[in-house]
């Protein structure tokens, strides 16, 4: 089991494997940087992920301390020392089976045989609990190779609150100056206007600008003749129909039928449909 520890560990000057948190804090510089630093959140996100991938390191080396200070001289331990006691117990074993067999013959065959076996048991006993007593009596290098262990571990928690601290203080000054700055406010950019211009133009005959920039001189009809209120942007699909924009104040010159009206924008004359307006003074009867 030890030795599957110590393969899953790696080499000592390389853990061999990803840390989860090199993982996270790789995937966070990635989409940190894909949102850009100029936001505030893309830019907390590469603060993050920088952390991230130095709580990697601190673990990287974490987890070399351990390998080299408690899994390795454990493992030597399982090798060596309990080997070779398990290789004296063994035969300590087989002796004691040989004497026994050999005393339940006495009579049977020579004494002698039956004495050489019983020194061979009490020579592999004595070997089998000197070595068990040696392992017991330095069991103050498996203390240290614990404490080892501990001291590790607590190096490695006190970096990490070292690190973190760090980014949380990063972070609450990015929250402190996110909210000390004035709100701002979504600006759209101005709608392209219709306007019917000459036959031969593309678009049957409407062409289109910016609002600014098309937007006549002259003023809106008089409120005392027929005219009606733009509730939506009308674009024409048609000739002879009349482009508009939601607000715009239209002349009514006629209405066609049930569905469509014929009026004046900005000189210029067309059809268009009864339910995108608002009548505002009607059509004399």
């Amino acid at each position: 089991m030890l030795n599957t520890v110590s393969k899953i560990r790696g080499q000592v000057k390389n853990p061999g494997y990803p840390q989860p948190e090199g993982l996270l804090g790789e995937c966070m510089l990635k989409y940190g940087k894909e949102l850009g630093e100029d936001n505030n959140f893309g830019a907390a996100l590469v603060d993050a992920g920088e952390t991230m991938k130095r709580l990697a390191e601190v673990k990287d080396s974490l987890d070399i301390e351990v390998k080299q200070n408690f899994i390795d001289p454990l493992q030597n331990l399982c090798d060596k020392d309990l080997k070779e006691i398990q290789h004296h117990l063994k035969k300590l074993e087989g002796r004691r089976l040989d004497y026994d067999y050999k005393k339940k013959r006495q009579g049977k065959i020579p004494d002698e045989e039956v004495r050489q076996a019983l020194e061979k048991f009490d020579e592999s006993k004595e070997v089998a609990e000197t070595s068990m007593f040696n392992l017991l009596e330095t069991d103050i290098e498996q203390v240290s190779q614990l404490s080892a262990l501990v001291e590790a571990q607590l190096d490695y928690h006190r970096q990490a609150v070292e690190v973190m601290e760090d980014l949380s203080e990063k972070l609450k000054i990015r929250i402190n100056e996110a909210s000390s700055q004035p709100k701002r406010e979504y600006t759209p950019k101005p709608k392209p206007v219709y306007s019917y211009g000459d036959q031969d133009q593309s678009n049957g005959g409407f062409s289109y600008g910016s609002s600014a920039a098309s937007q006549p001189s002259s003023k809106a009809p008089a409120m005392d003749q027929p005219c009606c209120k733009a509730l939506y942007d009308f674009e024409p699909e048609n000739d002879g129909e009349l482009g508009f924009k939601e607000g715009d104040i239209i002349t009514l010159t006629n209405q066609i039928d049930d569905n469509w009206y014929e009026g004046m924008l900005h000189g210029q004359s067309g059809f268009f449909p009864l339910n995108y307006v608002e009548v505002l003074v009607p059509l004399p009867h």
